[in-house]
């Protein structure tokens, strides 16, 4: 029997997962869930709309929730009440508050005796997963990520979420001589603004404040505050002529010493290149997905994050295809 898959919400990252179970064999997509009128949305395969608010009839017909709406209001008020009903799956990616959303999601999924895996995605996510990965290797050596060049989701909806803003893209930059000199082993003490470059292209409401917007924008905690932000006011056609992608990207960095006396060094990278940032995010949950009803039918309940799945839950392999082909 094939796993039924439920969307809420319907943007980029919601319109990635529709296209992401099509490539899954053993899902099939049960239905959309939005806050619009459901007659007013039209969905890239045809599949039914309908209410968020009429979700509560739809219980014990999914196997899984995956919750697409943004990090700063959307996930943290979505995620706990969903998870009280349903399987859930999301992808907050604002890490300061990730230990308090973990709390206030376990608190109901246990409730309801259901799983929730929350923080899925390529950073917070594969990054994380990588981060453990070489640091449980090499015990002695410092961590680097860098991010970009490449559209934040989270962050351009954090700036669209501002009074006066009718669109907005955001591009985090890695500084290119922080990159360098991690490369060649340097092991450099750098701060949040050392290492990326925050830039914004935002479409205002006609008669909008621009001086209250921009500043708003950079002194936005966990968002721009800490980093140099450089703002651009720009026409909504040329936010369709050259920001209507969403790329992204990055590397996790680990450099590290072995030996007696720590005389050989090591670098372990992992880096991503994305023609569509949502699109690959969609991937990732999708195939936490699966390990989340696999995970369920074994016992499992509470709040977990990928740290807490093993492999082989996200694969559609068998076990001993796994160890004859991949292993």
């Amino acid at each position: 029997m094939k796993i039924k898959i439920g969307i809420v919400g319907y943007g980029n990252l919601g319109r990635g997962v529709e296209c992401a179970v099509r490539q899954n064999s053993d899902m099939e997509l049960y239905g959309v869930f939005s806050r619009r009128n459901p007659d007013s949305v039209e969905t890239l395969t045809g599949v039914k709309v309908y209410s968020l608010d009429d979700i509560l009839d739809h219980k014990g017909k999914i196997d899984v929730l995956i919750i697409c709406g943004g990090s700063a209001t959307d996930l943290p008020v979505q995620t706990p009440a969903l998870a009280e009903h349903f399987n859930v799956i999301d992808s907050f990616d604002t890490h300061a508050k990730i230990s308090q959303h973990f709390d206030n999601v376990d608190k109901m999924a246990k409730l309801g005796n259901n799983i929730a895996l929350i923080s899925v995605g390529w950073d917070p996510g594969m990054f994380s997963i990588n981060r453990l990965y070489a640091q449980a290797i090499l015990p002695e050596g410092k961590d680097y990520t860098f991010w970009g060049k490449g559209v934040s989701q989270g962050h351009s909806d954090a700036i669209r979420r501002i009074e006066g803003v009718l669109d907005a893209r955001q591009y985090t930059i890695p500084v290119a001589d922080a990159v360098d000199r991690v490369r060649k082993g340097e092991n450099p003490q750098l701060s949040v603004r050392d290492k990326h470059i925050r830039e914004c292209f935002v479409v205002a409401k006609e008669g909008a404040d621009l001086s209250r917007i921009e500043n708003e924008i950079k002194t936005m905690p966990n968002y721009f505050a800490d980093y140099d932000t450089i703002v651009h006011f720009i026409s909504m056609e040329e936010m369709q002529r050259d920001h209507s992608g969403i790329p992204h990207g990055g590397v996790v960095i680990r450099s590290g010493k072995t030996g007696l006396n720590g005389e050989n060094n090591h670098i372990i990278e992992y880096s991503l290149k994305l023609d569509s940032n949502p699109e690959f995010t969609s991937s990732v949950l999708v195939a936490y997905a699966r390990a989340a009803v696999r995970m369920n039918k074994d016992g499992i309940r509470g709040c977990k994050t990928v740290f807490d799945v093993a492999p082989a839950y996200l694969s559609l392999q068998s076990a001993e295809d796994l160890r004859a082909h991949i292993l």
